[in-house]
């Protein structure tokens, strides 16, 4: 090994060893890493692929914002042909920038509490299907909005409503987690792992939905049977499943929406942004381009709705997780770009006999086992382009199924504990904060075994479509 592939290596480590002790916010260790990257690794032994790591020059290609990924999607799958380096993924940095200026705008409108208070009038307010709901829900929303904004709005619904229909809230918050992180599996907008993925392989929304989303939502009616089962007999026992007598004890969805006018333009960019999302192969939109104008849009009906909400709206975007992904983008381009992600890519195919299959399900297990001990957002960012390597080793048409792998991987695989995945860590925290404590014993004595049934039905799925 060369020194700058120690070098890279070492930086990597000690990024991801302080990013789990959970001492600091993670963005922290991400820019130190990152600085040491760009300074020790590219700058001084790599100057010329430092330029290809940050990309600014993305911002000035007119192709990059429309009409490039949508119509090299296909033939550069088709193809085989490797992806360009990795480096900064501005495209998932300003999408998801974007999407949390319009999620703010929305919470700020009353649309989460709204829906959350809507499901609970329409079952009743009985808690067995308050929990069959509100896994669908999760699920549901998940499917366009990131799941630790889901899981923000839904955990506290959850326990409003947990305090008036006196149940314990644990047991529907640790199903919601879960729901959340396997419908966000189903598409490319669901989990930032699939937003990670999808932008570096030129993917599509359609292209998730189509591939990842038929095992998705076939693993959600089996979790969902699984939790149902877990829980029903203790939480009937806490809150019988019996009709209101009086429904004016409890909040009326209206009372969530304190200014319908804003309510409305919220509801109204919603709907467009999740249009252009689902159509944006055909049009060809960047996701980039779709989080701007999500973003433009929101803060306009802001201004025109309640002048006020806008610094409140922009105080609310989480610069931090923007921060982190940068950081993070910036040392694993310099792993790429000494070659040392190109080894492991080797490593994996040998151990994998050129065989897809064994090679999926490699991928996928050794994701999903890794995102249950860490982040599975910087396993996503550096697990994207060793299968790109990987995939020219196998046979043509590799790349997309291995894709798959990872995305199913890194998704489902977070289920397993409280701290695999961004959507646990905020659910969890939310349940902690309110008096509810979760811990590692009782989440993992539900979530394991949940885990491991998902991951097998993936793997099962994978070889049975794609080997």
């Amino acid at each position: 090994m060369t020194l700058e592939q120690i070098l890279a290596m070492v930086i990597f480590a000690g990024m991801f060893i302080a990013i789990m002790s959970g001492r600091v916010h993670r963005y922290i260790p991400a820019l130190v890493g990152a600085a040491l990257t760009a300074v020790l690794v590219l700058a001084l032994m790599e100057p010329d692929k430092l330029w290809h790591v940050i990309r600014l020059y993305d911002f000035v290609d007119s192709h990059w914002w429309y009409g490039k990924h949508a119509a090299e999607a296909v033939t550069q799958a088709a193809s085989g042909s490797e992806p360009e380096i990795g480096g900064v993924n501005w495209q998932t940095m300003i999408f998801i920038g974007g999407m949390t200026v319009m999620v703010e705008g929305m919470g700020a409108a009353g649309f989460f509490r709204w829906l959350c208070l809507l499901v609970a009038k329409v079952v009743k307010y009985r808690v067995t299907p308050i929990l069959i709901a509100f896994m669908l829900l999760s699920g549901f929303l998940s499917i366009f909005i990131d799941s630790i904004t889901v899981m923000l709005f839904l955990a506290t619904a959850t326990i409003e409503l947990a305090r008036l229909l006196r149940f314990d809230p644990v047991p529907v918050i640790i199903a919601e987690v879960f729901a959340s992180n396997t419908g966000g599996s189903a598409t490319m907008s669901g989990d930032p792992p699939n937003i990670i993925i999808g932008t570096h392989f030129n993917h599509t929304f359609a292209d998730f939905a189509s591939n990842t989303g038929p095992i998705a939502w076939a693993s959600m009616i089996a979790v969902l049977s699984l939790f149902y089962l877990f829980f029903r007999k203790a939480l009937r026992q806490q809150a019988p499943d019996s009709p209101v007598n009086s429904r004016d004890q409890y909040p009326r969805p209206s009372e969530a929406i304190h200014n319908p006018r804003l309510f409305m333009l919220s509801t109204a960019v919603f709907l467009l942004i999740v249009a252009l999302l689902v159509t944006h192969a055909q049009t060809g939109l960047s996701v980039g381009l779709i989080g701007c104008i999500a973003a433009v849009l929101t803060l306009c009906a802001s201004a025109l709705a309640l002048r006020d909400q806008l610094s409140h709206i922009l105080a609310g975007v989480d610069w931090r997780t923007l921060l982190f992904f940068f950081g993070l983008f910036v040392c694993v381009g310099g792993l790429e770009a000494t070659g040392v992600l190109e080894m492991l890519a080797e490593r994996i195919g040998d151990a994998s006999g050129s065989s897809l299959i064994m090679a999926m399900t490699l991928i996928l297990w050794i994701s999903a086992f890794a995102s249950a001990i860490v982040d599975n957002i910087p396993l996503a960012a550096t697990m994207r382009s060793v299968i790109g390597t990987l995939a020219h080793s196998l046979a043509p048409g590799a790349q997309q199924p291995l894709a798959w792998s990872l995305a199913l991987g890194t998704d489902t695989g977070g289920n397993a504990t409280p701290i695999g995945a961004s959507a646990n860590v905020v659910g969890t925290a939310i349940a902690e904060k309110e008096g509810y404590r979760i811990s590692w014993g009782k989440y993992c004595k539900y979530a394991i075994p949940a885990t491991v049934l998902v991951v097998g039905l993936c793997n099962v799925y994978l070889i049975l479509r794609y080997g």
